[in-house]
């Protein structure tokens, strides 16, 4: 009898298994590019990288550029490998798994244990480590292994180079200002400097929204004379010495281009 009931328990232990169902993964989180809004990257994946799914990230004189959490979660590793390797790098656990790393950076501004969100600024882009020149090397890991990387839930481009522009930490980033002529409208420029061609006009008292700030051509207008320029929409900018923020210089809580 015993064994019998041995049998029979077994028997139906092995068809609960069979009939329940396993646990769903938990979702990946929404990953952001590692910039601050509205930076524009080129981004490069190989085949002969280490880890191949891992994206090195470049832009002109990049050398110091901040370096944003692409998803909220804990930092659980800063550390310095010196000459070799990752050198400098942050990893950060978002949790279900999924962890990001954060590589030759030229320095950091977080520590163990802190809790990051979208936009938050880990450290900058350097040439630590087993690095050639400045750049970042980043990697999305899920248990440990690098998978292959996605932005916003689409995937990365595999393989070869792709411009990638961040919206990372944007919905919280943003900033408004005025506009204040002697009357006449504000040249819109596509970059930042008078250099840049024409793109329209505001007129004044336009409010407009400013999603990111940046230095360019030296401007002498309503406000003095200054030298930075406020990206109001994708690939338009207007001189900070015709616009009223409130604020003398940059804007505390928006991000640099």
């Amino acid at each position: 009898m015993g064994k019998r009931w041995f049998s029979l328990v077994a028997t139906v232990l092995l068809a609960v298994g069979v009939l329940l169902p396993a646990a769903p993964a938990m979702a990946a989180p929404t990953f952001k590019v590692p910039f601050p809004c509205g930076q524009s990257w080129s981004g490069q994946t190989r085949t002969n990288h280490s880890p191949a799914n891992a994206i090195d990230f470049n832009r002109t004189d990049d050398l110091g550029d901040p370096v944003v959490a692409s998803a909220p979660g804990t930092v659980d590793v800063v550390t310095d490998l010196g000459n070799t390797s990752y050198g400098k790098y942050v990893r950060i656990n978002h949790g279900g798994g999924y962890s990001t790393y954060y590589a030759h950076l030229n320095g950091f501004n977080v520590s163990v244990g802190q809790s990051v969100g979208y936009g938050r600024v880990i450290g900058w882009v350097g040439s630590t480590g087993n690095s050639t020149g400045a750049h970042l090397h980043y990697e999305q890991r899920l248990n440990g292994s690098a998978v292959q990387i996605r932005f916003n839930g689409t995937l990365a481009l595999y393989w070869g180079t792709r411009n990638y522009t961040s919206d990372n930490g944007c919905s919280s980033s943003t900033g408004t200002g005025t506009v204040r002529t002697a009357g006449a409208n504000l040249t819109v420029r596509s970059g930042p400097g008078t250099n840049y061609s024409s793109v329209g006009s505001l007129a004044n008292g336009a409010t407009v929204t400013i999603y990111c700030q940046t230095s360019g051509t030296t401007v002498t207008g309503t406000f003095g004379t200054s030298s930075i320029w406020n990206r109001i929409g994708t690939g338009r900018f207007v001189s900070d010495a015709y616009l009223y923020t409130g604020t003398d210089g940059y804007l505390p809580n928006v991000p640099r281009c």
